[in-house]
């Protein structure tokens, strides 16, 4: 039994490991464990309306890190159970008769996770004074990672917040309904400038698939209720008879299937072009909410 409960501890510390190297370190990938968080709390804030409007985005992460420090905590109380009380040492004062063992275990484990080192339990067990090291390391580096991944949002978020007002702009200016009388020049440097916005918002949306849960409260800076409208500028654009302008109005357009594949591959999930996507997008996403 001792030995089945440390092999199944050492089976979740993997597990949680495993789902954040995939959530924070792998470039085109995400946990799974971590992608069934997010979207849970996304579906719970869906069916309330979403009336936690952009604290959604944050709270699915706080969730997901919660979710890695219940699997290592758990996994090394798993490890330390069998060691509990003979395994340790307990300071004058604390009588380990008086906590049941699973309770204990878990409070080792968690002290030892949060480095916080009271004292009042030391590991005599070889096994575990070898082992309990390890754990501190990993609570220290989950912590490192969970503030490092909290950073790391934000400037994919501020480009989407900047590419929705360029594209509000445009909408306001109605650039779609007259790039046929701009200068082929202007027009080209244009649909450069969206094709290449465009191609970063891919990029932030494959290695950052938590954006896809953060919403925006006002519609000019939701790239959701704004997207739509580069279609617009694409297809006026693609009517223009230079050839200048044509080629840039195709990398807008290659620009924006990427980006199409990657909302419905990830989020989405329904639609076959990028107007249906996109549609798709601004309505599960809603006119007032973030994108």
């Amino acid at each position: 039994m001792d030995v089945l409960l440390t092999a199944l501890g050492i089976v979740v510390i993997v597990v949680g490991l495993t789902d954040m190297f995939h959530t924070l370190l792998h470039p085109s990938g995400q946990g799974r464990l971590s992608r069934l968080v997010l979207s849970a709390v996304w579906r719970v804030s869906k069916a309330t309306g979403h009336r936690a409007g952009s604290a959604v985005g944050p709270a699915a992460m706080v969730a997901v890190v919660l979710l890695w420090v219940v699997l290592q905590a758990a996994g090394w109380a798993l490890i330390y159970y069998p060691h509990v009380p003979g395994g340790f040492m307990y300071s004058s004062g604390i009588d380990a008769a008086a906590y049941p063992d699973a309770v204990e275990a878990v409070y080792v484990s968690v002290v030892t996770l949060s480095t916080l080192g009271y004292g009042d339990v030391v590991a005599t067990d070889p096994w575990i004074r070898v082992a309990s090291p390890l754990e501190a390391l990993t609570g220290f580096a989950l912590l490192t990672a969970a503030l490092t991944w909290f950073t790391q949002i934000y400037p994919p978020l501020m480009r989407r917040r900047a590419l929705a007002l360029e594209l509000k702009g445009l909408a306001d200016a109605d650039y779609a309904e007259t790039v046929a009388e701009i200068e082929p020049a202007i027009a080209s440097r244009v649909l450069d400038s969206l094709q290449a916005d465009l191609t970063k918002i891919s990029v932030d949306f494959t290695q950052h698939t938590e954006g896809f849960y953060f919403q925006e409260s006002n519609p000019d800076l939701s790239l959701a209720h704004q997207l739509p409208y580069a279609l617009r500028v694409r297809d006026a654009a693609m009517a223009r008879p230079e050839p200048a302008v044509r080629l840039s109005a195709q990398r807008l357009s290659s620009a924006l299937d990427q980006l199409g594949s990657e909302i419905k591959d990830d989020f989405v999930g329904t639609g076959e072009h990028p107007g249906e996507v996109f549609a798709a997008y601004a309505a599960e996403h809603g006119q007032s909410t973030r994108a």
